[in-house]
């Protein structure tokens, strides 16, 4: 039931997640009091929210004597462009090949539609070129920052691939359980899926933002998602490992897996909730900032650590561990045989002095034994 219970909260917080933008935030987002943000909105009524984003497009011809009628004729196409809210004339250089357009979108730098305008251009260019003879190009801090978003969104699936996939095997030759790093792994997702859902709720859709001092709706801090992966992944997997190792001890001696449970949640819990209370302390210090970027890491660290110490490693592990039995530790021979064998515990060692005072126990009673009777 327990485990029920928590998969279901952690499922519900990751709801979010499924619409999370990212992007990078501006002055917009600081608070109302700041000259940056007073600045910004006196920007914005007068000339509208495309002011802090504008389009720099480079434009290059061949020099030739229809250059200038073509380049006009490339200008007030893309002032019909949806989401244009005014083009400047073009800027040319002095050997009159190179011009730089400047170009004003409705729309915010964030803005959905202006980076649909900006992948409008794009895909327009070669078709300009075939016509025209004008290679255009899409450039300026606002083309940049959307082009660094995808990047990063589309390196993440990866990133997170690549991580959750080492893990799984590092915990499977330490721990010579199958389903124990698949439970690990699972609920790392878990995790990682309900703090990036919570982030987007505060942060995208704007709830409870008074309370964890957020001023305006903005996209998720577009690099946010990667730190968040890196920093919980590895506070994660070590809370896994304090639990499940103690675990695993006691199970090697007893054989009783629900007595192994209780035994690494006895010595053991302690420690991932002192650890966990010390992180989310640290953590609840960056939202006092008043940077939004900061704000938001801050957030979602906390509550990420908030959710996998206490809800995965301190609920739904120990949970999951006694349902499974003496079937979590099952490993195959073969495969047993195969890998090689990390004895991060040092029962290896154990074993060897173990060993050794048998030896010299054993030899003790020996000579004892030997020794003449006085």
């Amino acid at each position: 039931m327990a485990v029920l219970l928590g998969v279901a909260l952690l499922a519900t917080i990751a709801l979010p997640f499924f619409h999370m933008e990212t992007g990078l935030g501006n002055d917009g987002h600081k608070s109302p009091d700041k000259t940056e943000r007073r600045a910004y909105d006196l920007l914005s009524e007068a000339y509208g929210e495309g002011y802090h984003g504008p389009l720099v497009l480079l434009a290059e011809t061949d020099g030739g004597k229809e250059a200038a009628a073509n380049l006009n004729k490339v200008i007030e196409e893309v002032k019909n462009y949806p989401n244009v809210a005014m083009v400047n004339p073009a800027v040319t250089a002095p050997s009159g090949k190179v011009s730089l357009i400047t170009v004003m979108p409705t729309t915010g730098p964030n803005d959905s539609a202006t980076i649909d305008l900006v992948h409008l251009i794009r895909d327009k260019a070669p078709e300009i070129e075939q016509q025209d003879h004008i290679k255009l190009g899409v450039t300026g801090s606002t083309a940049v920052n959307i082009d660094i978003t995808q990047k990063l969104n589309q390196a993440l699936p990866k990133f997170c691939l690549i991580i959750v996939g080492l893990a799984f095997v590092l915990l499977m030759l330490v721990f010579r359980s199958i389903l124990v790093p698949i439970k690990a792994v699972l609920g790392f997702i878990l995790s990682l899926g309900a703090t990036l859902g919570f982030v987007t709720y505060v942060v995208q859709d704007g709830h409870f933002q008074k309370l964890f001092g957020f001023y305006a709706e903005a996209p998720v801090f577009n690099f946010l998602p990667i730190i968040v992966v890196g920093v919980l992944f590895g506070l994660a997997m070590d809370y896994e490992v304090f639990l499940v190792s103690r675990m695993r001890e006691e199970f090697k001696k007893s054989g009783d897996a629900k007595k192994s449970v209780l035994a690494g949640i006895r010595h053991s819990g302690g420690v991932v909730t002192a650890a966990g209370l010390i992180m989310v302390a640290v953590f609840t210090g960056f939202i006092l900032a008043e940077e939004p970027m900061v704000k938001v890491m801050g957030l979602a660290l906390a509550f990420g650590v908030l959710f996998d110490a206490f809800i995965v490693r301190m609920l739904i592990v120990p949970g999951v561990m006694t349902v499974l039995g003496k079937s979590a530790w099952y490993f195959p021979k073969w495969l047993d045989r195969l890998l090689p064998n990390l004895d991060v515990e040092g029962e290896g060692v154990m074993e060897e002095v173990e060993k050794k005072q048998r030896e010299y126990t054993k030899e003790s009673n020996i000579r004892l034994l030997a020794k003449p009777l006085e």
